[in-house]
């Protein structure tokens, strides 16, 4: 079976935590433990990742050396942050397999992810990306003109754009990866935004530029994060992927979640998903976009999505806990 595992932001920097590089390679390791557990049933894995944590940060270095380095546009933190996780977790998991006596590689993908230049969410950023803030940390980040908002009673998050992905651009290569063997970390965090238009960096008259965006070939980066788990689903319908698993900070999901009248959901249908999306029991900036995520991969051709925690990644994956969804 082809399994897609989406780990989400938690899987390399807990709530309380600094988020040093130690401890992100401590809890990759922790994270991929029943990861393992599917590759050792044989099963095909392809691994994706969220970045909230990390892309914040990297904004947060380039605001404070303004002066002093090179400033890194979000498009381009998106590209390191890819780089930064993929190499902790490619090499935890090669450990890992190489500990276990599995002889698997692990290859590590720079992932670009297509979307509309026009897509209304480029004008109304809404994607949180950082560490949590007080309020008045929040207020010093306006003062640089970044859009803060609260994020679901947690606290106070910087926003960004996140347009919808529309086609993963190196999906061929992922795909013959996978039928080479290798287990393939791609898509780290919702892939780097791009779209085709008129070249901005070269030497050229305007004709001949407006000549190239016409024939849609020509790649631009765009200062956006498109949203994991959303990558991550149409990524398993492009590979053909039978299930998505999106490993989160939950075991299960919950209908008035954080209420006395909360109740975990089991076993749902799409149609089940939707209703209960409609009315507006998921959190905008943390379950909504898992569901519509799940939605999404089972109407394109996916049969099952499961949504747990990652500790009980193993155990969901074997239905013995989680929230399974399905047609």
């Amino acid at each position: 079976m082809k399994l897609v595992v989406a780990l989400g932001g938690n899987a390399l920097i807990q709530e309380k935590q600094k988020g040093t590089i130690a401890e992100q390679f401590s809890n990759a390791r922790k994270a991929l433990d029943g990861v393992i557990k599917i590759i050792q049933e044989n099963h095909n894995i392809v691994l994706t990742h969220g970045n909230g944590p990390q892309v914040g940060n990297i904004l947060i270095r380039s605001q404070l050396g303004e002066g002093k380095a090179y400033g890194i546009p979000l498009g381009v933190a998106d590209a390191q942050s890819q780089g930064e996780i993929g190499y902790m977790l490619e090499q935890c998991l090669q450990n890992k397999l190489n500990e276990k006596g599995i002889k698997k590689k692990v290859c590590c993908l720079l992932t670009q992810v297509l979307v509309d230049e026009n897509d209304s969410a480029v004008k109304n950023p809404s994607k949180p990306v950082g560490p949590f803030l007080s309020k008045e940390k929040a207020d010093e980040l306006k003062s640089f003109g970044a859009n803060v908002i609260e994020d679901a009673g947690r606290g106070y998050r910087r926003v960004v754009p996140s347009p919808n992905p529309i086609d993963i651009i190196e999906k061929k290569e992922i795909q013959a990866l996978i039928d080479s063997g290798a287990i393939v970390i791609c898509c780290g965090g919702g892939g780097i935004p791009v779209y085709y238009g008129k070249p901005k960096a070269i030497e050229l008259s305007e004709s001949q530029k407006n000549e190239i965006a016409e024939k849609g070939f020509w790649l631009e980066g765009m200062d956006a994060v498109i949203d994991k788990d959303c990558a991550s689903a149409l990524l398993g319908n492009q590979i053909n992927a039978d299930e998505l698993m999106i490993l989160t900070a939950v075991e299960k999901v919950y209908l008035n979640f954080g209420k006395e009248n909360q109740k975990e959901l089991n076993k749902i249908t799409v149609k089940e998903a939707k209703q209960y999306l409609t009315e507006g029991h998921f959190a905008k900036g943390s379950m909504e976009p898992k569901i519509r995520a799940a939605i999404s991969f089972i109407e394109n051709g996916g049969k099952k999505v499961i949504i747990s925690s990652i500790e009980k990644c193993f155990e969901a994956f074997k239905e013995k806990t989680g929230t399974i969804i399905v047609g």
